[in-house]
């Protein structure tokens, strides 16, 4: 269901001063990095991470952002398409494209708005596969990027192979095996799975690449137009692979290492943008997809809590599954320094740039993305319906002001218990408020079962039919 009325007008700056007028945008997407990580959001911290800490600094930091699911193409198809992923099969992603060729997204809409589109990186939003001899449709280039030069999902998911396009650069024609790391979990440390691979891949290349064809794109740009640029890391993903220059530089063991080696990549890119004169005209938006992989053994060895003040970790219904870092860099319009409580989700992305271009949204357009330019602007801020997602292992989750309810026992993700069988006098639910228990530690479903069905009623009007 939507709840904003709004006519369908498609705006086209057909004028090089009119195009001059709407910003760039550049979107980097990181890969399980969590919400502790940075240094701007973990004072903690055991990485050092001084280009996000730099882009805080500059621009205006979210504490309340939340990707719409915690998982990567879960978490992506909603930044892609203002829409909650509930509402598609998103599990079609290893055979055909999760995005229809009808539906709308960001890509497309800065496209008709005269800018010049390009994505680099990790798209796990698939393709239509016939043999990857073949064209791959359905994926960057047929949903509104003009270019594409990337991998179809993780460094740990074979086939490993660049795509230009729609096509293979090379084939994955020979064969990896797996490889695990000894001190970690069997899916953390320097973790792939085995199958094929394009003979002149290396997978500790692969992060370093995607930085290079950014700061391409950005040189080789069209001048004449603004540039949305979406460059989506695969990395802090596993598997983790530092390069030597940062083996040892943080004290966060591996993971550390490599999470500093990306803030190190953002850094180049950034200043790509600063040579190339856009900086003052650029809007940049930071954030990880999901959360990380990281047990409480890991922070207890470690003296590092990759996941910060929240529950649980990536594919959980608790906060550190979908919690977010999220900054805004946008010189002109957002004060530096400022730190935005407002709770927001990536689907509202979509609401956001289409305000900032000028274009009103038709109701089949991101259905559930809701502006917050107000708040970037330092205005009053916008009203967000609550936010609905489902976990990894299929909980659905409401969040209405400080209450967040889960409908459901246990993490619904990678933390235990995760599973839905209900103990002896257990309640059928959870229900946590936020404002007074970051740590989601005190269940209240049994204590307010009044506010439990008001927000279980919101859900199902909210998720409708989607709901599970």
């Amino acid at each position: 269901m939507h709840f904003r009325a709004s006519i369908f007008s498609f705006i086209l700056f057909c004028s090089s001063i009119a195009y001059a007028e709407n910003p760039n945008v550049v979107i980097i997407l990181v890969d399980d990095m969590g919400y502790g990580d940075p240094g701007c959001y973990n004072p903690e911290s055991k990485i050092e991470t001084p280009n996000i800490d730099g882009l805080a600094a500059d621009g205006m930091r979210f504490t309340d952002a939340h990707a719409p699911g915690p998982l990567c193409h879960l978490s992506r198809y909603g930044l892609m398409t203002g829409t909650y992923p509930f509402r598609t099969n998103v599990k079609v992603w290893p055979e055909k494209p999760v995005i229809r060729e009808d539906e709308d997204t960001i890509a497309k809409l800065f496209a008709r708005n005269g800018y010049q589109t390009a994505m680099v990186g990790k798209w796990h939003l698939g393709f239509q596969e016939n043999g990857y001899e073949n064209p791959l449709p359905g994926g960057p280039v047929d949903c509104g990027f003009q270019s594409f030069l990337g991998i179809r999902a993780s460094t740990d998911i074979p086939p490993y192979f660049y795509i230009r396009d729609n096509k293979a650069i090379e084939l994955p024609t020979d064969h990896i095996d797996a490889n695990t790391t000894e001190g970690w979990s069997p899916i953390q440390g320097e973790f792939w799975r085995e199958g094929g691979i394009a003979p002149s891949l290396k997978l500790e290349e692969v992060t370093p690449r995607f930085t290079e064809e950014a700061i391409r794109v950005i040189e080789e740009r069209d001048t004449d137009k603004p540039l949305m640029l979406y460059l989506a890391y695969p990395s802090p993903h596993t598997p983790w692979l530092p390069s030597d220059e940062f083996r040892g530089t943080s004290e966060a063991g591996l993971y550390g290492d490599f999470v500093t080696m990306v803030d190190d990549e953002i850094g180049k890119v950034l200043r790509a943008l600063e040579k190339a004169g856009m900086t003052d005209e650029t809007l940049v938006v930071f954030t990880s997809d999901n959360g990380p992989v990281w047990y409480d053994e890991d922070d207890e060895r470690l003296g590092h809590d990759s996941c910060g003040p929240w529950r649980g970790m990536k594919a959980d219904a608790w906060e550190a599954g979908h919690r977010m870092p999220f900054i805004v860099r946008w010189p002109s319009t957002v004060t530096a320094g400022e730190t935005a409580k407002k709770t927001i989700s990536f689907t509202d992305l979509f609401a956001t740039f289409a305000e900032a271009v000028g274009e009103k949204l038709p109701d089949t357009s991101g259905p559930d993305s809701f502006s917050f330019l107000s708040t970037l602007k330092g205005e009053r801020e916008s009203f967000r319906p609550p936010i609905v997602m489902k976990s990894g292992r299929g909980l659905m989750t409401i969040r209405s002001g400080d209450w967040k309810l889960i409908d459901g026992p246990g993490s619904g993700g990678f933390s235990k218990p995760d599973n839905y069988t209900f103990e002896k006098g257990e309640p059928d639910g959870q229900l946590y408020n936020l404002a007074s228990d970051l740590g989601e530690t005190e269940n209240l479903y049994s204590a307010e079962p009044g506010l439990v069905e008001r927000l279980t009623e919101e859900m199902k009007t909210i998720a409708g039919p989607d709901l599970r």
